[in-house]
């Protein structure tokens, strides 16, 4: 099985634990990091808007948390149509342990995808020389 087939698969079973009762929007997301792992993560919304966490960033905490600091590959899954894509902010996380070649796959339930490159996604990343 692809390593894609593998992300969608990760960010789907994942995304039916979303904690969304303000905004109803569940996302999953799955990173694979250099290390051959796959974490995952699922948006926290908190009333205490917008404290809540995006599914791509907990994925990133999932695989820092586990040792690995390096992501290879992303997945996103959304129930939107278009499939929603990562939000400014955790676009310049995944920059941040990502290659500007790494394939962030976005997808919805009704199998409709995109894959972009992380610099198609955030032109002009901060980086630490920066």
């Amino acid at each position: 099985m692809s390593h894609q087939k593998n992300l969608y698969n990760a960010a789907m079973a994942v995304m039916k634990n979303a904690h969304a009762p303000y905004s109803n929007y569940h996302v999953g997301a799955a990173v694979l990091a250099d290390n051959g792992q796959t974490y995952v993560g699922t948006n926290v919304e908190n009333a205490a808007y917008p404290e809540g966490w995006c599914a791509e960033t907990s994925a990133i905490a999932a695989m820092v948390a586990a040792g690995a600091k390096r992501i290879t590959e992303v997945c996103v899954v959304t129930r939107s149509d278009p499939p929603g894509t990562p939000c400014g902010g955790c676009r310049q996380r995944l920059s941040e342990f990502a290659s500007a070649d790494t394939p962030v796959h976005v997808t919805n339930l009704d199998g409709v995808s995109h894959t972009w490159r992380m610099d198609e996604l955030l032109p002009g990343a901060f980086k630490l020389k920066d």
